[in-house]
């Protein structure tokens, strides 16, 4: 079960005492708080484990410091959207709003190569009016000759970038809990000019030890990529795992599923489980068009496929847009051959901006036929 209180509930008041003692007299409960501090306001909630089922809802609702309890209908308890939860909720990062409702596009660099290739890049979203970006520095690869990252060394050069174009959030994915400090510890000899998101890749998705460090960390919100060979709900739980560790800023991503059954392209697209995991959870959906098709092939229409993909993903309502770009892929370490062209950057952003456009008008037609 789920206690949500009235934003900014007063945790001096009589009436809040009075809910703290009704809930210190449960036997064979266990009782987390997590507190969420927004730009306006705070907002708490209780999570009750054990044998809720014979608690009684209405007598709990009648606490005048509870917004609603709400009793948990999946496995993923703190992430997941239950019976009559229709909440909108969202997180704040640096600057940046993420939420089921908002809009993000992440281009950049699947690996980090050269300092020039990083300018270039940012420079580039700069120009458009992007504030986010993905750079990879940490590279788990199938291959272990393969070119793993130039980790914590590209670090500073990366952050310093970020600040001079005025770039708020980086995806970047690690593969070892060591990776966080060194994240954080880089970013702080900068002088914190930008934010890091952390990504946990599709190969450490049940990582469950790497899942646990990330969830115990407050300081940076994590996008965590579906398992590319298991179920979607095995993916969710492995996500719960960072929330039901006290992180509850966590994105999940959509990045295709690995089978034959999706050729030509390098994974089977499944980009139209995003209304699905908006409705089972909380979390805002991204989705990864350069991992889930991996070419740059384009059809009669002279749309590359990726656009095509990304579109309807967009159309279907992600949050996120995780895209490979560079600024010349033969010279890619990482993924080149799916990597689109600088050139194609404006294109690519003005094509998921009529993609959002019509979700947006989906939408609204949606809330005309249920009124």
């Amino acid at each position: 079960m789920i206690i949500i209180l009235k934003p900014d509930a007063d945790k001096s008041s009589t009436e809040y005492n009075d809910l703290q003692t009704y809930l210190d007299s449960l036997t064979d409960i266990t009782v987390r708080m997590h507190e969420e501090l927004g730009q306006q306001q705070r907002l708490t909630e209780f999570y009750l484990v054990g044998n809720t089922a014979s608690l009684d809802i209405n007598h709990i609702n009648n606490f005048p410091v509870v917004e609603r309890a709400v009793r948990v209908s999946r496995e993923y308890k703190v992430l997941g959207r239950h019976s009559e939860d229709v909440r909108a909720s969202y997180f704040d990062y640096n600057g940046v709003r993420f939420g089921q409702d908002e809009f993000h596009i992440f281009a950049g660099l699947c690996a980090v190569d050269t300092r020039e290739h990083v300018e270039i890049m940012m420079r580039a979203l700069n120009e458009l009016g992007l504030n986010c970006t993905r750079m990879g520095a940490y590279k788990p690869r199938t291959n272990p000759y393969s070119f793993q990252g130039y980790g914590k060394k590209c670090l500073p050069y990366v952050f310093e970038l970020a600040g001079k174009y005025d770039i708020k959030v980086i995806a970047m994915e690690i593969t070892h809990d060591v990776q966080i400090e060194e994240i954080h510890n880089a970013l702080e000899k900068a002088g914190n000019p930008t934010g890091v998101m952390l990504q946990i890749g599709t190969r450490n998705t049940q990582n469950f030890e790497l899942l646990k460090t990330a969830g115990r960390q407050r300081q940076f919100p994590v996008l965590i990529k579906r398992g590319f060979g298991i179920t979607l709900e095995e993916s969710l739980n492995a996500a719960e795992y960072l929330a039901s560790e006290g992180n509850h800023n966590v994105v999940f991503c959509l990045r295709g599923m690995k089978t034959n059954m999706g050729d030509p392209h390098r994974n089977l697209v499944d980009f139209a489980h995003v209304p699905v995991v908006k409705r089972f959870t909380h979390m805002p959906v991204c989705i990864d068009p350069s991992h889930s098709v991996g070419s740059r092939e384009k059809g009669p229409d002279g749309i590359l496929d990726v656009m095509h993909a990304a579109a309807q993903g967009v159309v279907a309502g992600a949050n996120m847009v995780l895209a490979d770009f560079h600024p010349d892929p033969l010279k890619a370490l990482v993924d080149g051959p799916q990597a689109l062209l600088m050139s194609e950057l404006e294109w690519f952003v003005e094509d998921l901006q009529i993609a959002r456009q019509s979700y947006l008008a989906r939408k609204t037609l949606s809330e005309k036929q249920l009124s």
